[in-house]
């Protein structure tokens, strides 16, 4: 079975001084768009939040732990909270997909190069089939490459070996 798997659109990323975010607003709008056709067609929606500890920009309890508003998760969908970079290190995110008889993951959120990334390789090395949305995941500017740079890199990266790459508006429920 399908599921639709958002991780960390978090207020947080969107109020970080001096990091510009590639095409933050559009990726939400993207993703928006496959969330409410998800619940609209009763797939099930898995979402994942970071909390990066004391101090952290991510903080739980926080405004930058909250999922940005347009993706907030409504009572009885599964939110997972992580520590690490990884969606299953430490978590139960594989044992309530695995109860949920979810065998494919459509993969989108933030950021490219690390919680995706990881994300990706670390379902397919427990066997489940990945579909990264290509144009719903971004990532901010670094001194050595863009934001889009860096998402185009990665759909290059994990598309083939790791995911089926499609466009969000390619995503039929």
């Amino acid at each position: 079975m399908d599921a639709l798997v958002i991780i960390d659109v978090q207020m947080g990323m969107f109020a970080m001084p001096g990091h510009t975010l590639h095409d933050g607003e559009g990726t939400v709008a993207r993703i928006a768009g496959l969330l409410k056709r998800a619940r609209e067609n009763g797939v099930p929606v898995f979402f994942v939040q970071h909390d990066g500890g004391r101090g952290h920009a991510f903080e739980r309890g926080t405004a930058g732990f909250a999922y940005h508003p347009e993706l907030a998760p409504r009572d009885g969908e599964s939110v997972t909270v992580k520590r690490h970079c990884n969606s299953f290190q430490n978590t139960d995110f594989d044992q309530t997909l695995k109860r949920a008889d979810i065998d494919h993951l459509i993969v989108c959120g933030m950021q490219s190069e690390y919680c995706v990334d990881t994300a990706v390789r670390a379902a397919v090395e427990r066997g489940y089939k990945v579909t990264l949305v290509s144009d719903a995941h971004t990532t901010f500017d670094t001194n050595v490459l863009s934001g889009e740079a860096i998402a185009a890199h990665h759909n290059a990266t994990l598309g083939g070996s790791f995911a089926t790459l499609k466009t969000a508006e390619e995503i039929a429920f």
